[in-house]
């Protein structure tokens, strides 16, 4: 599950697009993700099949062996939080997207996706981006970004402050479009390991720590540049 930036995101807009007809990356982080296990900062991800590089994120498909590893993992995350604050509240909504029986790694993620925006009462409006019947691998980027807005009939685009290296606003003006970045306004929480504070780890963390009442708060602590 990604950290709670992604999740304001998910809140701060109309319709949120989901992409599944993207080309897979092993250096992203869609099959991955990081939580502090044992009081350490741990990455762990999802075992999939071995696939050409080239194939889309809905074509790639869960391995066998994460029936395995997300047992272990599910163990780790228990012994690693049983003391938290807010675990009974939290781990059940762990172990529900964890135990998807999806085999399809997009169903999976979409699943965990949907799962957390009703524990966390956010009704956005999720589309998935082959849904739309856009352009799909003939347009890339800022393009593929233009096409889609029109497809849901939208004039005002909201990226994450990441993007700020991918888009300019006066090029989405030319289109007739006000682009926004979010930016979260967090404060750091106590955690587990009482080192430094960790941000952007997976929103299981804060949950743990701060649980889903304070969490659903923490929704609207952003503004937009």
């Amino acid at each position: 599950m990604p950290y709670i930036g992604y999740f304001q995101l998910i809140q701060a807009v109309d319709v949120f697009v989901v992409y599944d007809d993207i080309e897979f990356t092993k250096r992203g982080w869609i099959h991955r993700n990081r939580l502090l296990l044992n009081e350490k900062v741990s990455p762990f991800s999802i075992n999939l099949e071995k696939a050409s590089d080239y194939l889309m994120v809905r074509d790639r498909k869960i391995s066998e062996e994460f029936s395995k590893t997300r047992k272990k993992l599910l163990s780790k995350i228990e012994q690693s939080y049983k003391k938290a604050p807010y675990f009974d509240e939290t781990y059940p909504l762990v172990k529900e997207c964890f135990l998807s029986d999806c085999r399809n790694l997009f169903d999976f993620i979409f699943h965990s996706i949907v799962t957390m925006c009703s524990h966390l009462n956010i009704e956005t409006k999720i589309v998935i981006s082959s849904h739309l019947k856009t352009e799909g691998e003939l347009l890339r980027h800022k393009y593929r970004v233009w096409d889609l807005c029109s497809k849901v009939d939208c004039d005002s685009y909201i990226n994450s402050e990441g993007g700020r290296k991918l888009y300019d606003k006066s090029e989405f003006e030319k289109q007739g479009m006000c682009l926004s970045f979010l930016q979260t306004t967090l404060e750091a929480y106590p955690q587990f390991g009482g080192g430094e504070f960790e941000p952007a780890l997976s929103i299981v963390d804060i949950l743990m720590m701060k649980g889903r009442e304070a969490v659903i708060r923490d929704l609207n602590k952003y503004f937009l540049d």
